[in-house]
């Protein structure tokens, strides 16, 4: 692909012309998407004009705005040679992420999945991109930090990425397991007493851990590796006594554990394993005066090695834009 500017605005409100050049047509029709819908959505978002002229594309705009427009468009393109398609939200991610230096300092072949800067989760069913600075940077941590923390709201890929970093270290022979747990804490309901099995009994509440596997590993290699073992997914509570060696341990929803359940847990990391804190400090639902563990652990951990904190925002929603929408409107109400 070439691509020519036109030329340099005289200033810089200065609206001017980009031309870029697609030698493969058929690419060129998906990069553009069914009625164009592809460039519309870039068109949105960046205050620009794009027309196609044959193979090329025109993109008309300010200095700033035509440039990230061209690079998405590259960058979107790009994929379609590497043989992958475009997905929903790939546009709106792509946006977000605009320029970042490369990823340096990470061990052996995880390198191949930071390529020119760009950050890939290889797992069994799809190839994983994180869409935010924040989560570009939650997911090197993942990779080189034995225990990292991710903090935020609902909706920032917090626990998804998490999950995702667990199935490509498990393939790739990092770690021997994946355990996953969070507190069985109800969200503001009293559900009473489950009947059924023990894990009748808690899988509602490890459901959404079940949601993030299924979108990686096909469900019966995710059925089998449970059998196995290879795979758990447990409450918060049976952690107690174990040391867990060799493995990559998520703690979804850190924010509803207590003080003593978060050093329980902590300490449960063995060698050659790594560990992953997630939570939302916005949604305790822990009885009231009970403090949150993940709180404690923030104020304790802080500034200890080899220990990563990361942050999320409204920002980072990666659902439906109206999610952001509404997590903003309630930080803006908190706040008053």
């Amino acid at each position: 692909m070439g691509l020519s500017a036109l030329t340099p605005p005289k200033s810089q409100d200065a609206v001017h012309e980009t031309l870029l050049e697609f030698h493969d047509n058929r690419l060129l029709i998906d990069l553009c998407g069914e009625f164009d819908r592809n460039l519309a959505q870039i068109e949105h978002k960046l205050e620009v004009q794009i027309v196609r002229r044959g193979n090329m594309l025109s993109v008309m705009g300010t200095g700033s705005a035509r440039g990230r427009a061209s690079a998405v468009l590259q960058d979107l393109y790009g994929k379609l040679e590497a043989g992958r398609e475009i997905e929903p939200g790939d546009i709106d991610g792509m946006i977000r992420m605009g320029e970042s230096e490369s990823d340096k300092g990470l061990p052996g072949d995880q390198m191949e999945m930071f390529r020119g800067g760009e950050v890939e989760i290889k797992t069994r069913k799809k190839l994983v991109e994180p869409r935010t600075a924040a989560q570009k940077e939650y997911v090197t941590n993942l990779f080189k930090h034995e225990l990292a923390f991710g903090i935020g709201p609902a909706g920032t890929g917090k626990t998804y990425l998490a999950v995702a970093v667990g199935v490509n270290m498990l393939i790739n022979g990092h770690v021997d397991r994946i355990i996953l747990s969070r507190p069985a804490v109800e969200a503001g309901e009293r559900l009473g007493f489950l009947p059924g099995t023990q894990d009748e009994k808690v899988d509602p509440y490890m459901q959404p851990l079940y949601d993030a596997l299924n979108d990686f590993i096909p469900a019966k290699q995710v059925q089998k590796m449970r059998e196995e073992k290879t795979i758990e997914i447990a409450p918060l509570a049976f952690m107690r006594g174990r040391t867990l060696s060799r493995a990559f341990v998520v703690l979804d929803e850190a924010q509803n554990a207590t003080t003593m359940q978060m050093k329980m847990f902590l300490t449960r990391l063995g060698e050659g394993s790594r560990m992953v804190i997630t939570g939302d400090r916005s949604q305790v639902d822990l009885p009231r005066g009970v403090q949150s563990g993940l709180r404690d652990a923030e104020r304790i951990l802080a500034g200890l090695p080899n220990i990563a904190f990361n942050y999320f925002t409204s920002k980072d929603v990666v659902r439906h834009p109206l999610v952001a929408a509404i997590i903003e409107a309630y930080e803006a109400d908190e706040a008053q």
